[in-house]
């Protein structure tokens, strides 16, 4: 499955062998270098700690991000949506957990039918969400692993550690069609606290779960195979506890403005960036000191869940300073330009850092790849809109 079938050969914003100054905008344009070290890293630090790596897709959408990740050693991807899982499967992943609750007759057919080409995983927290996933397997003849979801401290989906997680797990190990993977036990809330006392306590409380729920599933029989979880906040925390044996971090791989502010966390760099051209300098001429900028990279360009984004260069790379993102509409981005600063000319382009990589990506059909100030490929956003 992707949205690109159909889609012509110029919608693309670039074609390899251009310079990336003639990249259309607004664009996303992804640094091949530190990207790649980025990749490196993370896995290198899984095999060093012994530890699987299961990037998570639902960060990039691409397959081939998710080619990548599998060919440094990742022993599969997440997703978050049944729609996910069936681009990446078309582009030749076989090997996903869908890290997300499946509800509802047609997703969970879809879900089984999927099974059919690759292994699939998917978490529940709840009994008869589990029997309808045994259904939907058994109609189709195939097993799903299931892994027992865990609230570890993020208070989103999850049963309480301990005894509730003894009993689904015992329905799923019961269940024909299903089999009892492991626990999903990720603590989103705590990836964006911003000093590493708070990441660390936050993590400590969700390993002090992670052991207790283990425990009670030991005493009951029960194998736990993976237990998986961690992010791109905190991967080196749940590594040093011993308490997962799998890493889901996803955000790595491109990072974002939001995750530079948590303090002691810069493990990785920024690779990806939305291009943005300058299409107004407020009504200053090009020989004339400006106040602001009007970049053509708006609310439907990146999102500002997480912050505005980041000045961060011109369309080469070369670090820019005094230019700062105040606000942003439809179409129109606003840049206010510091005193005594020379502001970039009429037409210039411009790196911008995205609040949120995740939605930001989902805004975009293409990723342009560059190296050298080159562009080297061009990137279809294979699950972009995947949501059902």
């Amino acid at each position: 499955m992707t949205r690109h079938s159909g889609l012509p050969t110029w919608s693309a914003p670039a074609q390899k062998g251009i310079p990336v100054e003639a990249v259309d905008t607004p664009a996303l344009v992804l640094e091949l270098d530190p990207f790649e070290r980025n990749l490196a890293r993370m896995a290198q630090f899984a095999q060093e700690n012994g530890l699987r790596l299961r990037p998570h897709a639902k960060m990039h959408k691409s397959v081939a991000v998710a080619l990548e990740q599998l060919r440094l050693g990742a022993v599969g991807l997440c997703c978050q949506k049944t729609s996910e899982a069936e681009a990446l499967v078309a582009g030749g992943v076989t090997d996903i957990l869908v890290t997300n609750q499946v509800v509802g007759p047609a997703k969970l057919a879809r879900l089984a039918a999927l099974a059919r080409r690759a292994r699939i995983g998917v978490c529940v927290d709840d009994a008869g969400n589990a029997a309808e996933l045994g259904r939907a397997s058994r109609a189709a003849g195939v097993t799903l692993d299931v892994y027992v979801e865990i609230d570890v401290g993020a208070h989103r989906c999850g049963v309480a550690p301990g005894p509730a997680t003894v009993a689904l797990a015992r329905v799923v190990a019961l269940e024909p069609g299903l089999r009892l993977a492991g626990l999903q036990a990720y603590h989103g809330r705590a990836q964006h606290l911003r000093t590493p006392d708070e990441r660390s306590a936050a993590i400590a409380t969700a390993a002090q779960a992670v052991r207790t729920s283990r425990a009670a599933l030991g005493q009951a029989g029960l194998e736990c195979p993976v237990v998986t979880g961690a992010g791109t906040g905190t991967f080196m925390l749940e590594a040093a506890t011993c308490a997962w044996n799998e890493l889901q971090a996803g955000s790595y791989a491109f990072m974002d403005a939001d995750y530079a502010r948590n303090e002691g966390a810069r493990h990785f760099e920024h690779s990806l960036f939305v291009l943005a051209t300058v299409m107004s300098r407020g009504g200053a001429a090009d020989d004339e000191q400006a106040e602001r900028l009007i970049v053509d990279a708006g609310l439907k360009a990146h999102s500002v869940d997480s912050g505005l984004p980041a000045v961060h260069a011109d369309a080469a790379g070369n670090p820019l300073s005094g230019l700062t993102f105040r606000g942003a509409s439809d179409e129109h981005g606003v840049i206010a330009v510091a005193p005594g600063v020379s502001a970039p000319r009429l037409g210039a382009k411009l790196r911008l850092i995205p609040g949120h990589i995740d939605p930001t990506v989902n805004l975009h059909d293409w990723i342009v790849c560059v190296r050298g100030g080159q562009v080297q490929e061009v990137w279809p956003v294979s699950a972009r809109g995947a949501m059902w």
